[in-house]
């Protein structure tokens, strides 16, 4: 079998964060210590560098079937190799969407096609995404589905979505809500606030997303459901989410790397790199999501991998679709966020142990241990760079020519390399 010797890094192991060397063989850790020798790995100098799980991203749009022109599942999981991901979630809002268990078979088994990372399937709560009936939960179940969600839309039939949240409570499943007022939003093409009317520019206000959040909650401590908030982008989102954790209500969130980075006056130039949903909000509620990051209010980084083709992206604001590519480079920017300042341990537990945790994904989010299935990444947290290239088919990114602080070298899936630094693969 294969050897590969990850020499000199800082190792997040079951112990703790330990300087050791980590020996993979096959797909397998064999050990973790000091000053192991093997003549037969290929060595990989870690020196610097942090070693830990690979990633996990709960949100992730791969496209296929239907969109194949933006992304598909091949060219995004090389994406998410490159970013140090060994594990993503497909969103459900393809074409057709994924509310049948053979919809979810056939995401799995591109997937396993693929082989460049765990493609988990999440399913729909209703049909076709139209918020009338729900979706074939048993189906969609047996198919391995675990996480539901309607993403890109809300439910906002209150009475059908406790419906779901009902039936997905006695399953064990995870209702993951994207969690804005269709009614208050509709029209918006960026934050309600001094840009969008310095612009003349209909917004989005902050209550778009607090008022369903409110809505959710109520309906999550009455139903018992394991409730995930996703792309939190509001001081007020962070006030309920917390109130939430403190009354014990089963309930998670994410944070989007775009929404650390900016906030509305990135998209003052109305460069639609920047057109996001939730759109970048005020710089207080970006100081509020990072805290909450750090604090574990937010429990993890979900990138919202949402790829547009060029022909699609360069038009005029308003007609532009919402959502940014952010797979490849998360890692850096939130290690690159003022005042963030994650230790290792937490970086790990946001990008890869709090996300697998969530969704109960077997040798995924583990710190190393001997034995375990060698889902390994190395980041370096002192390396400077600026993304000029991509391995996604869309370049809608607003981080192309920034510089950031640390950069994933290898990604190992299964023992496996599917992403190195040096040859871009």
């Amino acid at each position: 079998m294969d050897s590969v010797l990850i020499v000199g890094g800082s190792v997040l192991a079951s112990t703790g964060v330990v300087s050791a060397d980590v020996l993979i063989v096959g797909d397998r850790i064999e050990r973790i210590g000091e000053g192991i020798k093997d003549e037969t790995a290929r060595v990989i100098d870690a020196s610097g560098s942090w070693v830990g799980p690979g990633f996990v991203d709960v949100h992730t749009h791969l496209r296929e079937p239907g969109q194949e022109w933006k992304e598909d599942i091949a060219t995004g999981s090389a994406a998410g190799a490159a970013g140090g991901y060994t594990a993503l979630v497909a969103m459900p809002n393809t074409d057709p969407v994924i509310d049948s268990g053979h919809l979810a078979r056939f995401i799995t088994g591109r997937g396993e096609e693929a082989g460049l990372v765990q493609v988990i399937p999440a399913g729909t709560l209703t049909m076709g995404r139209r918020g009338e009936q729900l979706a074939h939960l048993d189906d969609l179940w047996a198919a391995g589905v675990r996480m539901f969600s309607d993403d890109g839309d809300t439910v906002a039939d209150a009475g059908l979505l406790r419906r779901a949240m009902e039936y997905i409570a006695q399953l064990g499943g995870v209702v993951s809500e994207h969690a804005i007022d269709p009614g208050l939003a509709r029209g918006g093409h960026m934050h309600e606030g001094t840009v969008s009317s310095r612009l003349g520019m209909t917004g989005i206000p902050a209550i778009a997303e607090v008022s369903i959040i409110a809505r959710d909650l109520a309906l999550v401590e009455l139903t018992g459901v394991t409730y995930h908030l996703q792309h939190v982008s509001t001081r007020g989102a962070v006030e309920l989410l917390a109130a939430a954790k403190d009354r014990g209500l089963p309930v998670t969130a994410e944070v989007t790397p775009h929404h650390l980075a900016f906030d509305h006056q990135a998209a003052a130039a109305t460069d639609a790199s920047y057109k996001v949903m939730p759109p970048l909000r005020e710089s207080d509620d970006v100081v509020a999501v990072r805290e909450a990051l750090a604090s574990g209010t937010i429990d993890m980084v979900a990138t919202d991998h949402a790829p547009h083709a060029s022909h699609e992206k360069d038009v005029p604001f308003e007609h532009a679709p919402f959502g940014v590519t952010g797979l490849e480079w998360a890692a850096a920017v939130v290690n690159s966020v003022d005042g963030l300042g994650l230790d290792q341990e937490t970086f790990f537990d946001r990008m890869s142990i709090s996300p697998a945790a969530l969704l109960g994904l077997a040798d995924q989010g583990v710190p190393l241990t001997e034995g375990a299935v060698a889902n390994v990444v190395v980041f370096d947290p002192r390396a400077t760079w600026s993304p000029t290239e991509t391995l996604s088919k869309s370049r809608n990114a607003p981080y192309f020519g920034k510089d950031y602080k640390g950069r994933v070298t290898t990604t190992l899936y299964r023992g496996a390399f599917t992403y190195e630094m040096e040859s871009g693969r």
